[in-house]
């Protein structure tokens, strides 16, 4: 986002959590009700650049929201929804973008208040991992053919149960409603949101051998000592790196495997 978009995305955010901080708040129905409203501007366009009109007031556009959608929304998601349409936006999508993120905000923060937001962080994690290695898996849910509730039915059967109930409806809405994100861009998008709630980065973390509590424990003190932040640790196993750990935090890569040390020494010679 650009300018004014990111203008109006952060105090969005700010009225999230100014929202949110009251407990009262049914934070599940409020991320339920924001997912509806992404869903009705990004198939309706009219409607999308009509309350996004840099020419209408700010009163205008919140009157428009409050007259369609008033009697089938609670009184949080109105207040926030109006608000976001009063701000300007540079792009009439970037306010579907941002009423997304922060309808999958609402679903987090309702996990951090059970505390089971590291659990979400875990599983979307697994979930990502699952799917990258399972071609199956992932030409049933891009297929083209098959209707939103056959996937959602899929991934119920995949995730019921199994896994926090956030986690199981950020993945569905993921796969049902894309708008042209891929699965693996979105868990990205998804876990990095996740680590944001609790101000901490996300490291994927592969090692030869599984870690012990205390290498996790001396690896996220490194990490957190370079970034200046808590690091979440999403791990995984690969004997193919030999020894050592690969780790990557956005689009930093640390090489530290032995693998890596045997590729650069190679390197090295052939030059």
């Amino acid at each position: 986002m650009n300018g004014a978009s990111r203008e109006a995305l952060a105090a969005a955010r700010e009225r999230l959590d100014a929202l949110t901080d009251n407990t009262s708040v049914d934070a599940v129905k409020l991320g339920a009700e924001l997912a509806s409203v992404t869903a009705l501007l990004d198939r309706e366009g009219t409607l999308r650049r009509a309350v996004t009109d840099p020419a209408k007031t700010g009163e205008a556009k919140a009157g428009l929201v409050t007259g369609l959608l008033g009697s089938q929304l609670g009184g949080d998601s109105l207040d926030l929804i109006t608000g976001m349409v009063r701000s300007r936006w540079s792009q009439s999508r970037d306010l579907v973008d941002a009423l997304e993120e922060l309808a999958d905000s609402a679903d987090l923060i309702a996990a951090q208040r059970d505390g089971g937001l590291d659990d979400v962080e875990d599983e979307l994690f697994r979930f990502g991992r699952i799917a990258e290695s399972s071609s199956e898996l992932r030409a049933a849910l891009r297929d083209r053919v098959a209707s939103g509730e056959a996937k959602a039915g899929l991934l119920h059967t995949l995730l019921g149960g199994r896994a926090n109930p956030v986690t199981e409806r950020l993945v569905t809405r993921l796969v049902t409603a894309p708008r042209g994100r891929s699965l693996e861009n979105g868990i990205e998008s998804l876990s990095k949101l996740a680590a944001a709630r609790r101000d901490r980065m996300v490291a994927e973390v592969v090692s030869a051998t599984p870690l012990s509590d205390q290498q996790k424990e001396r690896l996220g003190a490194a990490l957190a000592k370079i970034y200046g932040r808590r690091v979440h640790l999403n791990l995984d196993v690969d004997p193919a790196i030999l020894g050592g750990v690969r780790v990557r935090v956005g689009d930093e890569v640390i090489n530290g495997s032995i693998a890596d040390r045997l590729d650069e020494a190679a390197r090295r010679m052939a030059g």
